[in-house]
């Protein structure tokens, strides 16, 4: 017997490799090939000889494409994640052990159907692509946890819940979602659902019965539950839904308000939106300037509520302070902001600032006098620390920064804004948790995951906002 079918794991990280010595597919013992960091472009053929092969890494590479032979009998982990991926072929379902797949970070706009046949898959990620609609998963009925979030899922119909019998955390943070429909209930073992950063306007009250440990609906333009409750936590939430179950149904108010929050004005200017739900209402259209007529439409009519997400707008309308006296929610996300000019400074009834997924790197000390600020969503923009002048408005009661670069965070400043009951720092930069933050003990959803820090581990995280907390506490140098 040679040396090396004795072989039994690989290790070829951060090489620079282009491409493959054809001489891996002589390792028949082979059961854990490491791939990740390098250059590859593509898989060579004669893989499936690997046939013992059960743990495959090849993220972070330049992998197009899959090739349609690539079907290993033995694997039971594949990570294909941070590369440039398209499709995936459809005999990837041929892999009958395979329990965890992770295609992360890559291109792919459609999940192959077959991939719905996997009975053996416990864990998918498919975070960070390009996927318009959910798959459905009729045959995984042993599918623990699903992440599809930072895609462009507009719909979530019982067809893709149905089958989840088994799911314990779904991920859909990030997305289109304009509704969660009543089958959500299906989903009987549903520990943690992150609907973060969607279009959703309302939640089924049916939502209450099931029992999650972690529900996330920040930046969502939710009407039918005051933020007060949203900022207290998920038990304090489902609490309220299954309040409203005895009820009969949603009243009149929630419904016209679903509608208005769902449905695209046929009109220029959604008139009924000023008139009856006080919201002046311009998003979606694409355009670089608000037009005058917009803001002409309002005449005497008492406006609470500002929506211009979803444009091309670089500034912030000048006319806006027109309606400084009243409005106390504004939503400018999604758009090409890279400075906050002092006409939204004016705005002193403010309580609900979105402004996520823009080109901000920094925020104008004048906010300063936004003495009303509760809530100010900060995501999917560049900032690389915690803007200073956050610090120094005490009202505010979440702030939610994730998907920036933030690189550090100042404890003790953080400990004097009392009223801060949620801080989202996911997926920054953060290379260390100073212990000092465990003393901001006023903090009831702290959400640290997807940094590049040691410790706090994982299972400290899972374990939510108070026993992070303690641990931090329990690492301040006495």
């Amino acid at each position: 017997m040679t040396s090396d079918s004795c072989l039994h794991s690989l290790f070829l990280i951060h090489n620079k490799l282009k491409i493959l010595p054809e001489e891996i597919t002589n390792l028949r013992n082979l059961k854990g090939l490491y791939l990740q960091h390098n250059e590859l472009t593509c898989i060579p053929e004669g893989f499936e000889q690997l046939f013992n092969l059960e743990d495959l890494d090849l993220s972070n590479n330049s992998l197009t494409t899959v090739p349609a032979g690539f079907s290993l009998s033995s694997l039971v982990r594949l990570n294909l994640s941070s590369n440039q991926l398209k499709s995936l072929p459809a005999e990837i379902s041929g892999m009958k052990r395979l329990k965890h797949l992770d295609c992360n970070s890559n291109l792919l706009e459609t999940i192959p159907p077959e991939l719905a046949g996997m009975e053996s898959l416990e864990l998918l990620y498919l975070r960070r692509n390009k996927l318009r609609f959910l798959p459905e998963f009729p045959s995984c009925k042993l599918l623990k946890e699903l992440h599809v979030g930072e895609n462009q899922i507009e719909m979530l119909g019982a067809e893709h819940l149905k089958h989840l019998n088994s799911i314990l955390v779904l991920d859909l943070r990030d997305n289109k979602l304009k509704s969660v429909p009543d089958e959500i209930t299906l989903l009987q073992s549903l520990e943690r659902l992150d609907l973060s950063n969607n279009d959703i306007s309302s939640l089924p009250c049916s939502l209450g019965k099931l029992h999650l440990k972690f529900l996330a609906l920040e930046g969502n333009p939710i009407r039918t539950i005051r933020r007060e409750i949203i900022n207290k936590g998920t038990q304090e939430v489902l609490k309220y839904l299954r309040s409203k179950i005895k009820d009969d149904g949603p009243n009149q108010s929630d419904s016209v308000i679903e509608t208005a929050m769902t449905l695209p004005s046929e009109s220029r200017v959604n008139v009924h939106a000023i008139t009856t739900l006080k919201i002046l209402d311009y998003s979606g259209k694409q355009t670089t300037l608000i037009p005058d007529d917009v803001f002409d439409a309002v005449k005497s009519n008492i406006i609470t509520s500002i929506n211009f997400s979803k444009n091309e707008l670089c500034e912030i309308p000048k006319r806006i302070v027109e309606l400084k006296e009243m409005v106390s929610d504004v939503n400018l996300s999604f758009n090409k902001l890279s400075f906050i000019s002092l006409e939204l400074c004016v705005l002193q009834k403010l309580t609900f600032l979105d402004l996520r997924n823009n080109f901000l790197s920094s925020l104008p000390e004048e906010m300063e006098s936004l003495i009303r600020l509760q809530t100010i969503n900060l995501s999917f923009n560049r900032f690389k620390i915690l803007p200073e002048v956050l610090y120094h408005i005490p009202t505010l009661e979440a702030v939610l920064i994730s998907n920036n670069q933030v690189g550090s965070v100042d404890p003790e400043k953080l400990k004097t804004m009392e009223n801060l009951i949620t801080l989202d720092l996911q997926n920054n930069d953060l290379l260390q948790i100073p212990p000092e933050l465990g003393n901001c003990v006023n903090l009831r959803t702290l959400l640290l995951d997807g940094n590049p820090f040691r410790v706090p581990r994982a299972a400290i995280l899972m374990k939510g906002t108070a026993a992070i907390l303690e641990y931090l506490r329990d690492r301040i140098p006495t």
